[in-house]
């Protein structure tokens, strides 16, 4: 059986990147980062490849960081290892509603 894989590409992310098909809820996962620590979670939820999974328990209104940089906040609580997407993700960027985000 192989390694499903997930990576951390930077200390501040509290969301990992899957790298593996076939991930369904119940499904172990390995996340890496670049220091080449490793950690199994279990995953919560079918999470398709390339998509996002919660490295830590991350509360409402708590801010979402992927790369390092900041993609949004949490719309309702979020358990480690839970699917992290647009059902529980509000996106920050390139909305033009919010202050500092108008096209100059």
């Amino acid at each position: 059986m192989s390694v499903k894989l997930a990576l951390k590409i930077n200390d501040r992310d509290n969301v990992a990147t899957i790298f593996a098909d076939g991930i369904v809820s119940g499904s172990e996962v390995e996340v890496r980062d670049k220091q080449g620590n490793a950690e199994r979670i279990k995953v919560r939820g079918d999470v398709p490849y390339g998509h996002k999974i919660a490295l830590k328990d991350i509360h409402s209104g708590e801010k979402i960081f992927k790369y390092g940089e900041e993609i949004g906040v949490a719309t309702k609580e979020i358990n480690k290892g839970e699917y992290v997407h647009v059902h529980n993700l509000d996106s920050m960027r390139g909305r033009g509603d919010l202050e500092g985000d108008a096209v100059k």
